[in-house]
């Protein structure tokens, strides 16, 4: 945890928050701090400062906040990701979440089972729990917006060329592809297929929206994996 991140709720005064629940534990289990000392500190959608400690026992910690400066920029990035297997659904909310994507719409695809659709993982509380533990990784504080949408089709046709109007629309797809552009700062829109890749319609679909197929070289990685490497060579700074 590089960074405590602080709700509206915690705050008992304008400038003084205490916590009691797991943020408290790892406080005072991993990072020991003596009364006085400095801890990093941001408020959800707020801004990055720090906060000393004014008193702690084995039931909670009392802080006096002090907010400095406005946490990283976001990516200039909507993902659109073909609903993960739930195991992986964690890691890679925590990932995206803590190398800034901001928008992120989860959807349906030919290969996505459909059990993944019945996780609880998908719920609002286990989604912001994951998304929390990124951005508590990065220093961050600007928590990602999740959107399900369980149609292909309907959500391709009707929503996608809205959403990715005016953006540098890209499809991630290992085959008859392009080569992924040089980084740049520009707003875009990825989509990234399930493991094994969008099928073939699915692809043409996305064509059909505006998007160009591109590839990040021969070898064929895991979503997990394939997606922070897609992140670091279309942005310069994350």
């Amino acid at each position: 945890m590089n960074l405590i991140l602080l709700h509206p709720a915690d705050f008992t005064q304008p400038e003084r928050a205490v916590l009691r629940d797991r943020r408290f534990h790892h406080i005072r289990q991993v990072q020991q701090p003596e009364l006085g000392s400095w801890l990093k500190i941001g408020v959800v959608n707020g801004k990055v400062g720090r906060a000393q400690v004014l008193a702690l026992d084995d039931s909670h910690i009392e802080l006096a906040v002090e907010l400095l400066r406005e946490p990283p920029a976001p990516l200039p990035l909507t993902l659109i990701m073909a609903l993960p297997r739930p195991k992986m659904l964690k890691r890679t909310l925590e990932t995206v979440s803590a190398m800034g994507v901001k928008q992120l719409y989860l959807i349906n695809s030919y290969r996505v089972d459909k059990s993944f659709w019945s996780t609880p993982l998908l719920s609002d509380e286990k989604i912001t729990e994951h998304l929390t533990l990124g951005l508590e990784q990065a220093g961050d504080t600007r928590m990602p917006e999740v959107h399900l949408r369980k149609r292909f089709k309907p959500f391709v046709e009707d929503e996608l060329p809205a959403i990715a109007a005016n953006t540098r629309a890209l499809v991630a797809h290992p085959y008859e592809a392009a080569l992924c552009p040089e980084a740049a700062n520009t707003p875009s829109t990825l989509a990234v297929g399930p493991e094994g890749g969008f099928i073939s319609y699915e692809v043409e679909k996305l064509i059909e929206a505006g998007f160009d197929a591109v590839h990040i070289g021969e070898r064929i990685l895991r979503v997990e994996n394939a997606v922070p490497v897609l992140l670091a060579r279309l942005f310069p700074v994350l």
